[in-house]
């Protein structure tokens, strides 16, 4: 009783109230919390500071930047003052401004991704081969927004598009209206476990997909199992690398992977791989290099089948 007692007077102070409202709605940093509810930011290190005294938010570092989030749920004493401040009047704006912010960081989130994204520089080279490519069934590996789908989409048969998360297949699914490609299926599915019959594609892409996902094997395995007699996989990936932060801001569940560690793993699940081991880097200073590597359809392929 005596910390809720303590929260509601603590907010009994209206610039402190609003700070916490707006970290209800989304993780901030300082600057951040500073530009929506503008005070100076000394003003809102105090607030913060006693916020997370009352545990109301948490600190967190990522990379140079120290971030404040919501520490209350719904199973807290403090969830019904969290409720309130949350309905409570938005009467300086604060809100549109976060918007606002949100979908800037957004952009410049994608941004981030697409520096690091070696597809974008396929654009070009897809347009001038796609004349001397066969139209063939492919399978897009964690399609993202779609770029690379797309580009496939102008020279393949048909493209199957798949990504586990909704809204950014959404985004995928308006690009391609733009474009006006009418064959692509857009899929929100586990890379592990697909909803796709046994030897329905040509080809398999992958383009730095792997990376995200904890166990690469079994997503190599479902590659392998969509594959028809002698068709390929092809996957683009980053070298290893210590840049820890991808992780937090780009959800990486691995540091890169070794080329070597890539190549077995496409042994056990009966591709024939072959490796290209030349640095890719958007810059010489850049600590992200990737590598191709291909990996052909054995006749006998291990793994389950299913049905259509």
């Amino acid at each position: 009783m005596g910390s809720l007692s303590k929260a509601f007077r603590a907010l009994g102070d209206p610039t402190r109230l609003r700070i916490l409202k707006v970290i209800a709605a989304a993780r901030l940093n300082v600057g951040e919390v500073v530009s929506l509810v503008g005070v100076a930011q000394s003003s809102v290190s105090h607030h913060l500071t006693k916020l997370k005294a009352l545990e109301l938010i948490r600190e967190e570092r990522l990379g140079s930047y120290t971030y404040y989030s919501l520490a209350v749920d719904k199973a807290s004493a403090l969830w019904p003052l969290i409720e309130l401040t949350r309905a409570s009047e938005d009467t300086h704006g604060d809100q549109a401004r976060l918007s606002e912010l949100l979908r800037r960081r957004d952009d410049v989130q994608t941004l981030n991704e697409k520096l690091l994204e070696p597809g974008q520089s396929w654009q070009l080279w897809s347009a001038a081969l796609s004349t001397l490519l066969p139209r063939l069934d492919v399978v897009d590996f964690g399609c993202g927004t779609g770029t690379l789908t797309i580009e496939l989409a102008h020279w393949a048969k048909k493209v199957t598009a798949i990504d586990k998360s909704e809204s950014t297949l959404a985004r995928a699914r308006a690009a391609a209206a733009r474009e006006g490609l009418t064959n692509i299926t857009f899929l929100a599915a586990d890379l592990t476990d697909l909803p796709m019959p046994a030897q329905c594609a040509d080809l398999v892409v992958s383009s730095q997909s792997l990376h995200h996902v904890e166990d690469i094997n079994a997503v190599l395995a479902e590659g392998a199992r969509l594959l028809k007699s002698n068709g390929r996989i092809v996957v683009l990936e980053l070298f290893p690398h210590d840049e820890a932060w991808v992780k937090q801001r780009l959800g990486h569940a691995h540091l890169g992977i070794a080329p070597e560690v890539l190549e077995e793993a496409m042994r056990k699940v009966g591709l024939e791989p072959f490796v290209q081991r030349v640095p890719w880097a958007r810059g010489s200073q850049s600590p992200f290099k990737a590598f191709l590597v291909t990996g052909t359809r054995a006749r006998k392929t291990p793994g389950r089948s299913k049905a259509a």
